[in-house]
C-alpha cells in the first residue's frame, strides 16, 4: 500500500551506480539531508536485488545502464521480491522508450541527473507518499514520441546483433533458424526507418527502446 506519510525515521535509501565518484558524490550529498541515510551502494545491476533484501530500503535510486542488469531489469524485480521498496531512476540519459519502460517496470519516478540534489531529496521523499515524480520535460517528449514500435522478438533480435554477430550467431544465440531472425530483422529496419541492422540498432537504443 502506499505511504501516506514521510516516516518518523530517516528514509533509507540503497544506490545503485557504476561510476565510482558519481555514486560516493550522491551518497555523501544526500546523505546531508537530515531526514536521508543511504545504507547500501552497489555498482552493478544484477547486486541490487540482494542488498535490498539486507539492507530494507524505503527507495532505491537505480541508474539504468549499469553491468551485470540495467536498472530497468532490476525495478521490475524488486517490484516481485521487495515491493515496500519504491523504485526511483536516475539516469543520464532521458530517452523516451526509458521513461515508458522504467514506468512498465512499477517505478515511482524517472529523473535526469543534471538536477539538484535538493530536487532529488524532494523527489524521494514525494515517492514515500505514492507520488509518481517524472521529469517534465521528459515525459511531454515521451507523450509525443508514441509507444515502442518494436516487438519483443524484435528487441531480442536487435540486442543479439552487438559485436557484428552474424545472422548465424544470432540464430544459436536465440534458437531461431536464420530465416526467420532475417525477417525480424528487416520489420526491425522497416519500423526504425533505417538502412541495415546496425543503424536500426542504434535508432532502438537512442529512443531508449532496448
Amino acid at each position: 500500500m502506499p505511504r501516506d506519510h514521510r516516516p518518523a525515521r530517516s528514509i533509507r535509501v540503497l544506490l545503485a551506480e557504476d561510476q565510482g565518484m558519481m555514486r560516493g558524490a550522491l551518497a555523501l550529498l544526500l546523505g546531508m539531508e537530515a531526514d536521508i541515510q543511504v545504507v547500501a551502494q552497489v555498482s552493478a545491476g544484477d547486486a541490487i536485488v540482494d542488498a535490498a533484501l539486507i539492507h530494507r530500503p524505503d527507495v532505491a535510486l537505480l541508474d539504468i545502464e549499469l553491468p551485470g542488469m540495467s536498472g530497468l531489469d532490476a525495478a521490475a524485480e524488486l517490484r516481485d521480491q521487495a515491493p515496500d521498496c519504491r523504485v526511483l531512476i536516475l539516469t543520464t540519459f532521458g530517452r523516451p522508450g526509458y521513461l515508458r519502460r522504467a514506468m512498465e517496470a512499477g517505478a515511482a519516478g524517472f529523473l535526469v541527473k543534471d538536477g539538484p540534489v535538493e530536487e532529488l531529496a524532494e523527489a524521494i521523499r514525494r515517492v514515500l507518499t505514492g507520488e509518481k515524480v517524472i521529469d517534465p520535460a521528459l515525459a511531454a517528449v515521451a507523450l509525443s514520441a508514441g509507444p515502442n514500435p518494436l516487438t519483443a522478438r524484435e528487441c531480442d533480435v536487435l540486442n543479439a546483433s552487438v559485436d557484428g554477430a552474424t545472422v548465424s550467431d544470432i540464430a544459436g544465440r536465440l534458437h531461431l533458424s536464420e530465416s526467420t531472425v532475417r525477417n525480424y530483422l528487416s520489420s526491425a529496419i522497416g519500423k526504425t526507418n533505417t538502412r541495415n541492422r546496425m543503424e536500426a540498432m542504434r535508432e532502438a537504443r537512442q529512443q531508449g527502446w532496448l
